[in-house]
């Protein structure tokens, strides 16, 4: 079996998707904890401030809004960590995909609704546009296209390994 080659497509693919994803997630769970603003304004507030952009979208029950504006900045903070350090890759990987997919829904559906909210993706005044339904698709497939290739590349035998001796 000839071995797989150090880089190809797919390896370039996770790495991006690694690094957009990471990036992205980490500066939107920081952005949400101190709102953009200097100096950074109590944690209290900055998550209150947080849930009325959560409840704009009429999904969850109050109960929920509280829940997903209390833990989301932190676990974004963490997954874009993860992602980085590459631990357990695909384990943090699909959880990616799946949050994705879901911020993807509601904005979707928020959109199609004819909602004249404020996205709350980066915790700025951001008005729900198709740049941002657009943007938000970009990143989906991004996050897709990264997860698919981390579970082929698992198959694979690694570049650098020695190859097997009949």
């Amino acid at each position: 079996m000839m071995p797989s080659s150090p880089l190809n497509l797919r390896r370039a693919i996770i790495w991006i998707g690694r690094l957009v994803l990471a990036g992205i997630f980490i500066y939107a769970g920081y952005a949400k904890l101190t709102m953009g603003m200097r100096p950074r304004p109590p944690l209290g507030v900055a998550l209150s401030f947080f849930a009325l952009q959560v409840d704009s979208y009429r999904i969850l029950p109050s109960w929920g809004v509280k829940w997903v504006a209390h833990t989301l900045p932190f676990a974004e903070i963490g997954l874009g960590l993860l992602l980085l350090i590459g631990w357990r890759f695909r384990i943090w990987a699909t959880l990616v995909t799946l949050i994705m997919l879901g911020f993807f829904a509601a904005v979707v559906r928020s959109y199609a609704l004819g909602m004249q909210i404020n996205c709350g993706c980066f915790a700025t005044p951001e008005p729900l546009t198709i740049k941002t339904v657009m943007r938000d698709g970009a990143l989906v497939a991004l996050a897709l296209l990264m997860t698919i290739f981390a579970f082929i590349e698992a198959r694979r035998p690694h570049p650098w390994t020695a190859p097997e001796k009949a």
